[in-house]
């Protein structure tokens, strides 16, 4: 059996002990599958035990990450045929995982945002130190309107943003654009091109390098001292998740995703 082709492509700046991850999905607008939510956690204990003092997270071909990945969805489906909600509480439950692990990094986790930042590349954003925005990035927490709950994503959400703002863009399901995210506290910084958002990527990277290694692990540490531990409330999520995803409104929302339509409660005259 072949092995499957990496999800990311990964490099290092050893001299200044930065790491360099790239989703490589360009084709899906880097959709987060399983494979990929699982390089992202090794890439994450691999910086990790290299005391790797940043992390520089982007996207290939022009987007960030549009949100999950609908083939894995698919799988989950048919195995949820013989065993229930597992699998889906499972694939649910792993991405919760990789927030929380980016959020616990030690190294400032830095993203630089371009095209589509849906869904789970939303929670990404969350959970990161620094987050740099070309200006046609585009947001947005579409899973309501697919009969889905952003499940792992909302909490890392409320804390970036707050309750009354993510409320909004969840039970909406709102799309955005860089402006807005930059004065909802989102992300830190708009850029207007390629080569400005390389800038600043480059200033920010200047700028960790002015900090002691040591005293930005304790100052990240304690910061995240300051969090409750949120593992009751995901794995409770994961299994709302899976309630939605099997239930008509779920199964409404993938199909007309998939036949690109409107799913029967957004039409004239849907309930």
């Amino acid at each position: 059996m072949s092995t499957p082709a990496s999800t990311l492509q990964i490099t290092y700046d050893t001299e200044r002990a930065i790491q360099f991850i790239e989703l490589a999905r360009p084709s899906q607008r880097n959709a987060m599958s399983l494979q990929m939510v699982e390089e992202l956690r090794q890439a994450l204990a691999s910086a990790e035990r290299e005391r790797i003092r940043a992390i520089v997270l982007r996207g290939q071909g022009g987007h960030f990450c549009a949100g999950g990945d609908v083939q894995d969805m698919m799988t989950a489906r048919q195995a949820a045929a013989t065993a229930g909600s597992a699998p889906y509480i499972a694939m649910n439950r792993s991405f919760g995982h990789l927030l929380q692990e980016a959020q616990a990094s030690s190294a400032v986790l830095i993203v630089v945002l371009e095209g589509a930042v849906l869904g789970g590349g939303m929670g990404l954003v969350a959970v990161s130190d620094v987050a740099l925005a070309q200006q046609d990035a585009q947001f947005g927490l579409p899973e309501t309107r697919l009969g889905l709950l952003p499940a792992q994503i909302a909490p890392f959400l409320r804390a970036r943003i707050g309750a009354s703002a993510t409320r909004r863009l969840a039970l909406l399901g709102l799309r955005f654009d860089a402006a807005q995210a930059l004065q909802l506290g989102l992300v830190h910084s708009v850029h207007a091109d390629t080569a400005s958002l390389q800038s600043a990527l480059t200033q920010t990277l200047a700028d960790v390098q002015r900090c002691a290694p040591g005293a930005n692990r304790q100052t990240k540490r304690l910061l995240q001292a300051m969090d409750s531990d949120l593992s009751p409330y995901l794995d409770q999520a994961a299994e709302f998740f899976a309630a939605a995803v099997q239930s008509e409104e779920g199964q409404e929302g993938g199909m007309a995703f998939m036949q690109k339509r409107l799913p029967h409660w957004a039409q004239e005259g849907g309930a």
